[in-house]
């Protein structure tokens, strides 16, 4: 028999475990959730071979691409970024909206001056709306060719996709390589006053394909199981080009764009622009054991008079049961708009249409700002220069050209410097707009002697960068 006394003891004893082992739980998921919401990025050189050669490029974590985060919708992270390479550097988490936060935004002599070699900075990233698919990337000079890498945010606990559950997700990174150190193309352009020099390669998640030199061995393959669905985490890290991107015998359907979810719709190819993101879902569906299917992607140009980088880049869709077949089918092709296909390019674009529901009307404006871009020429220095007719090129907004500064922009309208910004812009009548379910995007793509009409709502005070990538192919 066990007194009143001993019973007790052994309950303060048994409370005393649970609540210790109640601690013990709570101190590893703290610690592991704390974990998840700190990450280090080192950037530093680091040696690769592709095209039968060897170089070295600039990475984070010594990865090409880089890692990938992995968020929920509303969480805030922290990322220590240590520049262990040979050039000043900062990191953009484009399309991450950073409310209240544009210290932390990234671009180079904007928000901030670049991190030096040696030197570290902590970067607060906090997501508020985004959900899907976005991206990190270098935001200097042309570091972002290599140092890039995919943000993927998932819905916040509770909550679920508004499309059915894929089996799995996986990021597809489209990127670009030169033979050359990526740094000297740059130089080599910026001295000449030309365009840049066409890249070697395409890559898709690093690696070029089986149509380039010593590359077959490499590609990247993604194994896949009947009558399973998969959602690609799509982005286009190219410097310049647009790209078409289709899998051969399956049909791809766009769910999401640049962080936000869209109305489905389903296309044989899909077109993205530099700096766009897309989420695109498929059902692996075809009988054969063992298919194998190209996953190819080339580019969008309808510039007659300029060259561009016509290879095509492929990774290959496989599936199991196949046994030796696997090594031994040749893929299926895709079939790809061509080259110069406006139609098939825009008739994709216009179909993306927002699931909504809207943020703001969209009948009514505060303000409107009107911004002209363009590549203007200018008269050559020296006998040199590689622009039409012997002149230089240069990038515009409005006729204005970006020249850094000598303290970031940030800075300077915080402690009100004067003579560093400016802050006049145009107006104008608009035309006709979607006022109903437009696109929610980060990115929008401008052909030569179009036009884009952009609402956003001013609700996150301090410096936003808007600027402009010339692809001077479209």
């Amino acid at each position: 028999m066990i007194s009143t006394r001993e019973m007790n003891f052994n309950n303060k004893c048994c409370s005393n475990i649970i609540l210790s082992i109640f601690f013990i739980f709570l101190a590893e998921f703290v610690c592991c959730d704390a974990l998840l919401r700190h990450h280090e990025f080192f950037v530093k050189e680091a040696s690769y071979t592709r095209l039968c050669e060897t170089k070295s490029i600039l990475t984070v974590n010594g990865q090409f691409p880089g890692p990938t985060l992995y968020v929920r919708r509303g969480e805030t992270i922290y990322v220590k970024v240590h520049n262990n390479g040979r050039y000043n550097i900062t990191l953009h988490w484009h399309g991450v909206k950073q409310p209240r936060n544009p210290w932390s935004d990234g671009p180079e002599y904007i928000t901030q001056c670049p991190i030096q070699p040696g030197d570290t900075f902590n970067y607060k990233i906090i997501f508020s709306m985004e959900v899907g698919t976005l991206w990190w990337h270098a935001h200097s000079d042309w570091s972002r060719a290599t140092v890039h890498g995919a943000i993927v945010v998932h819905p916040e606990p509770g909550t679920r996709y508004p499309f059915p559950e894929p089996y799995q997700e996986v990021p597809i990174i489209f990127g670009e390589w030169w033979k050359e150190d990526v740094m000297t193309v740059l130089h080599e352009f910026v001295a000449f006053g030309g365009a840049p020099r066409d890249s070697d390669a395409y890559t898709i998640n690093g690696q070029p394909g089986d149509f380039y030199p010593c590359s077959s061995q490499d590609t990247f393959k993604l194994n896949v199981e009947y009558g399973k669905r998969y959602v690609l985490h799509i982005i286009n890290a190219v410097m310049n080009e647009i790209l078409f991107f289709a899998i051969a015998n399956h049909s791809l359907t766009v769910v999401g764009a640049d962080g936000s979810y869209t109305k489905q719709l389903t296309k044989e190819y899909v077109v993205i622009a530099p700096g766009q993101t897309l989420d695109c879902m498929f059902e692996a569906n075809q009988v054969r054991p063992g298919g194998r299917y190209y996953m190819a992607a080339r580019a969008y140009s309808s510039a007659t008079s300029i060259t561009f980088d016509n290879t095509t880049t492929t990774a290959i869709l496989q599936y199991g049961g196949g046994g030796s077949v696997l090594t031994t089918t040749s893929p299926i092709h895709p079939s790809l708009p061509y080259y110069n296909n406006t139609t098939a390019a825009f008739d994709f674009l216009a179909s993306l249409r927002s699931l909504g529901p809207l943020l703001f009307p969209l009948n009514a404006y505060d303000k409107r700002i009107i911004s002209t871009v363009s590549i203007n020429t200018f008269p050559c220095n020296n006998n040199w220069c590689e622009g039409p007719n012997g002149t230089r090129l240069a990038a515009s907004m409005n006729n204005i050209s970006f020249q850094n500064p000598s303290i970031d922009i940030l800075e300077a309208y915080y402690h009100r410097i004067n003579g560093v910004f400016g802050t006049r812009f145009p107006q104008k009548d608009p035309l006709n707009y979607n006022l109903v379910d437009p696109p929610f995007r980060n990115t929008v793509l401008v052909p030569i002697n179009g036009w884009a009409a952009i609402r956003f709502r001013a609700s996150n005070p301090g410096n936003v960068y808007i600027f402009t990538w010339i692809f001077i192919n479209c």
